[in-house]
């Protein structure tokens, strides 16, 4: 019997051996990493060299690295009203993106009220002007946009946008959760005021998140309170072995960046060019800059969850968009906010790459397509 053909990497990846290897060595160590004896300290040690790793990956400095239990919690710590940056006043109001995750739709800590969303164009992208016009109607705001769409790889313009945002006197966050070790991300290069990012997208466990916040950037309150970990900043014992996991996945997938990211994107267009084969399907964003392992499509007439159901009957796991929206039969807000049909959005399917897709892997979804196309689109 053929082994499975894994194609949901946006949802979460493989645990690479790095990652393995340290959270073992962790598990081995008996002490709370705020104790100061011998064990106590070893820990410590285990969580300040993943901080130092990520820090160094990011651009930022350790100690503006505050470790979470996941991205979904790093970007509830970010949406704070009050954070301040180096010059001006504390922002006042939350500006989100149409085709942002669901936990920074919901607005973190900002007043219903005070939130705003940010129209993108047909490609998913956002459109600055409507940007600039939305600064332009009140103080000072916190600007949220994701540097890579989970659903359709669709990159922002991000450096750009920062500038517009600074220019207003407002802060910007940056959802890396997807970017990260399948594109090149410095928040310094980029102007991010705080970036998020997860384990589990590159290689480490679940479980791990990280907020990176700028240098200058203040006024960030803790969503746990309790102890001091975390300077503060998140309360609650960290998760030694997880952290060692994060720290590891970030070295590795930094290190193979260039060549994954350039293998993917082969496979990934000739995965494309497949699906293009049958008649009618429509590849989503592909006007747009993308992640190099992400294809979303439909085609006339596709149920997305049969789809699903197909593809995984066929031994490939494939997925209808956000994992955190599984179980869910309900158009893509995304592909919704990018002005397509509820009819259309209902029948996305993603696939997704990763650093040990093999071409042999896409031969096989492919067929299983044209296998599902010739089937489904009769139904």
């Amino acid at each position: 019997m053929p082994s499975r053909v894994y194609l949901d990497w946006n949802a979460t990846t493989p645990l690479r051996s790095e990652a393995r290897g340290a959270m073992l060595a962790a598990y081995e160590l008996i002490g709370n990493p705020s104790s100061v004896h011998a064990e106590g300290r070893e820990a410590r040690r285990l969580v300040e060299g993943a901080r130092a790793i990520l820090a160094t990956a990011v651009g930022a400095l350790p100690r503006n690295v505050v470790f979470t239990s996941t991205g979904t919690e790093a970007n509830a710590l970010a949406l704070s009203p009050g954070l301040r940056g180096p010059s001006g006043g504390p922002v006042e109001r939350l500006l989100v993106s149409a085709v942002e995750h669901a936990s920074v739709l919901a607005g973190g800590r900002f007043p219903a009220d005070e939130i705003g969303q940010i129209r993108v164009t047909r490609s998913g992208v956002i459109d600055l002007d409507h940007l600039k016009a939305l600064l332009r109607e009140g103080p000072p705001a916190l600007v949220s946009i994701m540097a890579a769409n989970n659903e359709t790889g669709a990159l922002q313009p991000i450096a750009e946008t920062a500038g517009i945002v600074h220019g207003a006197g407002g802060l910007l966050h940056v959802d890396a959760i997807q970017a990260l070790g399948k594109i090149p991300f410095d928040i310094k290069v980029i102007g991010a005021d705080l970036a998020t990012f997860s384990a589990h997208k590159i290689g480490g466990p679940k479980g791990v998140g990280a907020l990176v916040v700028a240098e200058g950037v203040a006024g960030l309150e803790p969503v746990l309170r309790g102890g001091g970990q975390e300077l503060n900043r998140r309360a609650g014992t960290e998760n030694v072995a997880g952290i060692a996991g994060f720290g590891a996945s970030v070295r590795a997938a930094l290190q193979a960046l260039p060549e994954d990211a350039e293998r993917m994107a082969t496979l990934r267009d000739r995965l494309e060019n497949g699906i293009r084969s049958m008649a009618g399907a429509t590849v989503f964003s592909d006007d747009a800059r993308r992640l190099p392992n992400t294809v979303l499509f439909t085609a006339p007439g596709l149920k997305a969850e049969t789809a699903v159901i197909g593809f995984d009957l066929e031994g490939v796991a494939v997925s209808s968009g956000s994992a955190c929206s599984s179980g869910k039969v309900q158009p893509s807000h995304v592909l919704s906010a990018m002005g397509y049909d509820p009819t259309v959005a209902q029948g996305a399917v993603r696939l997704s790459l990763g650093w040990s897709t093999e071409p042999d892997d896409i031969n096989r979804a492919l067929e299983a397509w044209r296998k599902l196309g010739n089937t489904l689109l009769k139904g």
